[in-house]
């Protein structure tokens, strides 16, 4: 009986930390696919040119380029008895003032929404350091991959709300009521903040005499090796996932579906496609299922190229292949994420994770940008097949890296 009741304590402790995650992911993903799922079909039915709505793609340049503040954020203190909760509150209070100016400025009015939208993104990066650093933290081994299936299905509950839950509001009520109810749902999971328990009060324990810093990250070559795979993984997923959007507008389903579509995958990758990851991260490890959704995701993008040149036809492979690109981002989320955590170190866990998670995103950015202007200038076929070719070639090159990391780590 005593070890029982020494247990409770600790597994209700575990069970919180799940909770506050699920809640500060859930926080920062509203908005985030507000902008991202929701804006660039709305934008394209209104008639935006494909090379404009690239632009969104700006939108991602602070959560590419946050590794630049992150040891700030490990390191500074907003409020005297709150470190990573206090940036939490800060950032989210202004992400919802900014959704609320955004609410009456036309979505048309593409600067001044672009403006907004990158106010927007630099709150949410500064939030997602301090949410990874928390994660890094307080996560044992032994829960990494659960960890990282609940930030999965939390992103993907904010795919729904920001994402399917705007374009069917859009549909109906128009920008401004969408916009402000977006805002105000952003608050609600904000409550996670105040559980959270920190260890690293002020006064409980003296300031590590390490600072965080990118040359610590840099000497180590598992380090090292791992980044090369957040550079190569997900190089051409954005070229596919930019144009997504505008591909089905083009072939001419409505708004309201493709919300239906993309929440759909959302909810069936949050939900069950990152518990069944995290199971087999435990099972296969990291790279088996880094390996094995890979060769998926080749497949689901060779099936958007059929479709685009017309050797497929029907909106069942086209409806089939948006959800399982889908599934299969939110599976790589639990993989990728548990690798990188695996390679993060105990003295800047939030930075070295930080500078992988800005890798990866990097290049997925670099795919969105140049998207837009490859489908005006090669169509959407030839763009969904080099996207295929780049995915299939990164597979290959990912089984090497990772080979070389497991006799990295065997021998040291």
């Amino acid at each position: 009986m005593s070890e029982i009741a020494d247990d409770r304590p600790a597994a209700a402790s575990r069970w919180r930390l799940f909770i506050v995650l699920a809640g500060l992911y859930l926080a920062q993903s509203i908005p985030s696919y507000l902008f991202a799922a929701a804006l660039p079909p709305i934008l394209r039915e209104a008639g935006v040119s494909r090379s404009s709505i690239g632009l969104i793609a700006i939108l991602f340049l602070p959560l590419v380029l946050k590794f630049l503040w992150a040891p700030y954020v490990d390191r500074l203190r907003p409020f005297a008895r709150q470190h990573r909760a206090g940036w939490i509150f800060i950032t989210q209070g202004l992400t919802v003032f900014c959704l609320g100016g955004l609410a009456f400025v036309e979505p048309l009015n593409l600067w001044a929404v672009l403006i907004i939208g990158f106010a927007v993104s630099v709150l949410v990066s500064t939030q997602d350091i301090a949410t990874d650093g928390y994660a890094a933290k307080h996560l044992p081994p032994k829960d990494r991959a659960i960890g990282n299936a609940i930030q999965g299905g939390s992103i993907a509950l904010g795919v729904v709300i920001g994402g399917t839950l705007s374009l069917v509001l859009y549909e109906h009520v128009g920008w401004t009521p969408t916009v402000l109810t977006i805002a105000v749902l952003s608050l609600i999971p904000l409550a996670a903040a105040f559980a959270m328990r920190e260890a690293d009060l002020a006064s409980a324990q003296p300031q590590s005499p390490t600072r965080p810093s990118f040359k610590a990250f840099w000497i180590r070559p598992e380090a090292r090796q791992i980044l090369a795979v957040a550079l190569i993984y997900r190089a051409s997923e954005g070229l596919v996932k930019a144009m997504e959007g505008s591909y089905l507008v083009d072939r001419g389903v409505p708004l309201d579906w493709i919300g239906y579509i993309s929440g759909g995958g959302a909810v069936t990758a949050g939900l069950a496609g990152s518990v069944v990851a995290a199971v087999l991260v435990r099972r296969i490890g990291t790279g088996g299922v880094l390996i094995l959704l890979g060769i998926l995701r080749t497949a689901c993008f060779a099936l958007f190229a059929l479709h685009a040149l017309e050797w497929i036809t029907g909106y069942v492979p086209l409806f089939g292949a948006a959800a399982s690109q889908t599934l299969i981002r939110y599976m790589e989320i639990v993989a990728l994420y548990s690798l990188f955590m695996s390679v993060s170190s105990s003295d800047q866990p939030g930075t070295d994770f930080t500078i992988l998670a800005c890798a990866q995103l990097g290049v997925y950015l670099i795919g969105s940008l140049v998207a837009g202007k490859l489908a005006d200038a090669l169509g959407y076929g030839a763009l969904f097949g080099i996207a295929a070719a780049l995915s299939a070639v990164a597979v290959v090159l990912t089984a090497g890296l990772l080979s070389k990391h497991r006799t990295t780590a065997t021998a040291s």
